[in-house]
């Protein structure tokens, strides 16, 4: 039931004069996958789903899994913090074609630990693929607790979790009662080696947008052995990563594509373009990556 080994993108999604670009959206799927990627994550939090009506979140979706062709995984988010309609979501991009789903913490809500349990288990039961829970409190204000994960991974169709605390030692707590079935990703572009080191065995991530081989190649480095070679590509995409959350995901990494000419700086209010000062960072450590 493992989707993916090595790196998934959080891929961005393009927008031109208010609505989907699809050109640009298939141009970053075949670039990327040109580039290594091991799986494509649409419609997640760097795909600003938030702002997508339920037509075009499946219109996208419908579009990645088709564009994509079976080259590669493809994870669609359908998190809510609405269980029912989760479960809608869910059901309807499973009839899609894709391989798997990302469901974010229920947010704005703030349940307890035993409302997340019957959340997901509720979600699990209505569909027939696998699903990654994504923990991310900063943005979600609810954590997904070691305890809650250990549950949470007795069911069949909850196969792994993309861990965004930033909490080192909660993702070993996590990787130490998990069964060794349960995949564990980071969720953190920052945290990819040291979330390697404790089992995990891959990354979804926001900096891949923009250096999807060097995320590749990280990951198989350490998962090869090459663990010092690993840790300095680490070390080496600190200060571009830096950059991709010098603003709130996914303004900066869009801004990014951008100025690499690959997408339309365009957003959905309420996310803008990036600041003169911010854009003055982006672009210099893209220079400096060798990226333009």
């Amino acid at each position: 039931m493992t989707l993916f080994t090595g790196a998934g993108v959080a891929i961005v999604t393009p927008f031109k004069n208010g609505e989907v670009d699809f050109p640009s959206l298939g141009q970053l799927i075949d670039w990327q996958i040109s580039q290594e990627i091991d799986a494509i994550i649409v419609c997640g939090t760097t795909g600003e789903a938030s702002t997508l009506n339920d037509k075009e979140h499946t219109e996208t979706v419908q579009y990645v899994v088709e564009k994509t062709n079976g080259r590669v995984p493809v994870i669609a988010g359908a998190g809510s913090n609405d269980t029912a309609h989760a479960v809608y979501m869910s059901r309807e991009l499973e009839a899609l074609g894709i391989d798997g789903l990302l469901l974010v913490t229920p947010y704005y809500n703030k349940c307890t630990q035993k409302g997340l349990i019957q959340h997901y288990t509720k979600i699990a039961d209505s569909v027939n693929i696998p699903i990654i829970l994504y923990s991310v409190a900063s943005r979600t204000g609810v954590n997904i607790s070691p305890s809650t994960v250990f549950e949470l991974s007795k069911h069949p169709n909850l196969v792994g979790i993309k861990e965004a605390s930033g909490n080192i030692s909660q993702v070993v707590e996590i990787a130490k009662c998990i069964k060794e079935d349960f995949n564990l990703y980071s969720g953190n572009d920052d945290m990819i080696v040291p979330l390697l080191s404790v089992g995990g065995i891959g990354v979804i991530s926001t900096v891949a947008n923009v250096i999807p081989k060097d995320t590749h190649t990280m990951i198989m480095k350490y998962l090869s052995g090459d663990t010092k070679g690993a840790g300095q590509l680490q070390l080496d995409i600190k200060h571009l990563i830096d950059a991709m959350f010098i603003e709130v995901n996914p303004i900066p990494v869009k801004a990014a594509l951008n100025i690499m000419g690959k997408i339309d700086l365009e957003y959905r209010l309420p996310l803008c373009p990036p600041d003169e000062k911010s854009m003055e960072v982006i672009r210099k450590e893209l220079v400096e990556y060798g990226l333009i």
